[in-house]
């Protein structure tokens, strides 16, 4: 895919908002855009989930406007659709993971579902392109929401969820969490990458970026 005069939207949380970044500037999809031409335009809200938080409502209402709930405000002319989520969903969300089968908000799966529909239904003659969740120094295997519903599986086991999901629709994934190269539980690669465990810092969204650009290059 020629990326130069493309339109790209990013759908995202606090990464795609620029949190870790010394300022929006160096987001990965502003990078991508001073190295491609494409025009990029970011809809990052930090701490926001592909699901519906169930539960208590989050401290800061931002945080409870989920991926689905913002696709309304998305310029409707993009060619590229970049989703890139989930990580706040294994680490603070309620909704339980849920299966294959859902087609509601309220579990992890059910979102995703709902989510890609409504950008298919939205965009049906872009590009829309899922990022899966990068490693994080917190990849536990088990937590409790506050309404006690236990939630199993580890960060990979959304990552997974997103490639099935996405697969269902035909819609490529670029697999941040086995490609990326950045492990922060590794500390040579904190240092350098994600200093605070869990956003990347200016070198880190340039990895993202490259990574990318390489892989819209092969739509």
């Amino acid at each position: 895919m020629e990326l130069k005069g493309k339109k790209i939207v990013f759908l995202g949380d606090s990464i795609t908002e620029g949190h870790g970044t010394s300022s929006v500037e160096h987001t990965f999809w502003n990078e991508l855009a001073r190295r491609t031409g494409a025009e990029c335009y970011g809809y990052g809200i930090g701490g926001t989930r592909i699901a519906k938080q169930i539960g208590a409502p989050s401290p800061n209402p931002r945080h409870d406007l989920y991926f689905g709930s913002r696709v309304e405000e998305m310029r409707p002319d993009a060619d590229v659709v970049v989703v890139f989520g989930g990580t706040n969903d294994f680490g603070h969300g309620d909704a339980p993971l849920g299966d294959m089968e859902d087609r509601d908000e309220d579990t992890f799966y059910g979102a995703f579902h709902v989510l890609l529909t409504k950008l298919i239904e939205k965009y049906p003659e872009a590009q829309i392109v899922v990022m899966t969740p990068l490693h994080r120094v917190s990849e536990a295997d088990t937590k409790r929401s506050e309404r006690g519903i236990r939630r199993v599986g580890s960060l990979e086991t959304y990552v997974d969820a997103i490639r099935q999901v996405a697969a269902f629709y035909g819609v490529p994934v670029l697999d941040l969490f086995r490609t990326s190269g950045i492990q922060p539980r590794v500390p040579v690669l904190r240092e350098k990458y994600m200093p605070d465990g869990l956003h990347p810092n200016d070198a880190g969204h340039v990895r993202i970026a490259e990574k990318l650009i390489g892989f819209l290059g092969t739509l």
